[in-house]
């Protein structure tokens, strides 16, 4: 009703997960842990815990 957006995380046909979320890539890409990478084209997108803790159920094992 008021017009905004919120989160989402959803399984794919395919099997694999899309993310809604806040796009933090320009924010957030020189933060990025020695570890990680991110390609050109991948972006870095913030999901809030909630919503992440909300779909552990909904995300098969295997």
């Amino acid at each position: 009703m008021t017009g905004e957006t919120c989160p989402d995380i959803f399984e794919l046909s395919d099997g694999n997960f899309a993310v809604i979320g806040t796009e933090a890539t320009a924010t957030l890409d020189s933060e990025l842990p020695p570890d990680a990478a991110r390609a050109h084209y991948e972006r870095i997108v913030i999901v809030s815990r909630e919503t992440l803790v909300r779909a552990k159920a909904d995300i098969p094992d295997k």
